[in-house]
């Protein structure tokens, strides 16, 4: 009885699997590889590797200083927009053949914009406008938000379907030196 009711469990956990999306990073290879027009890309649905956090601080509150201390007499307000694992998006457009703009809610000017990073295999991340250390500034909407180095590596995914298997050969060369003669 206890090992009919493992069989069913694992039949249960693999019929799950075969459902979930067979995604993979878009990166700088497979773009260059495909060579996709910006009309291609916009077919395209992609989907957040991990969450994006953008924030903004709105101060336009009064201050008093009284014996050396700041007392806040209007509280501010922080702006917040998270973007969660596994979002899906779609291409708006693409400013250069290794950068799009992709949109995850409707809008406009509500997209962020995603390029190449070598120290991430060539994926396609979150690029800010300027990094000063650990915070990004991203124009969203119109607007400019703070973004942190987590959110620095959130990569964009693709679902890949079909028969085929792009196996990538690579080698180095061993280089070539003059022979000295006697």
């Amino acid at each position: 009885m206890n090992s009919f009711r493992i069989i069913l469990l694992a039949i249960g956990l693999l019929s799950l699997s075969s459902c979930s999306k067979n995604l993979h990073y878009f990166t700088d290879r497979m773009q260059n590889e495909y060579d996709w027009k910006e009309s291609e890309l916009k077919q395209i649905q992609f989907y957040l590797s991990d969450d994006i956090v953008l924030s903004r601080s709105r101060r336009g509150g009064r201050t008093d200083i009284k014996d050396g201390k700041i007392q806040v007499k209007n509280d501010g307000q922080v702006e917040e927009i998270r973007f969660k694992k596994g979002t899906p998006g779609t291409v708006v457009f693409s400013p250069q053949s290794d950068r799009v703009a992709v949109s995850f809610e409707a809008g406009a000017d509500k997209f962020l914009m995603f390029g190449p990073n070598k120290k991430a295999n060539g994926r396609f991340v979150l690029l800010a406008k300027e990094w000063d250390k650990n915070v990004g500034k991203i124009t969203y909407d119109g607007r400019t938000y703070n973004t942190t180095s987590e959110s620095a590596y959130a990569a964009l995914l693709v679902q890949l379907k079909g028969g085929g298997e792009v196996v990538y050969k690579s080698r180095s060369a061993d280089g070539s030196k003059v022979r000295s003669r006697r």
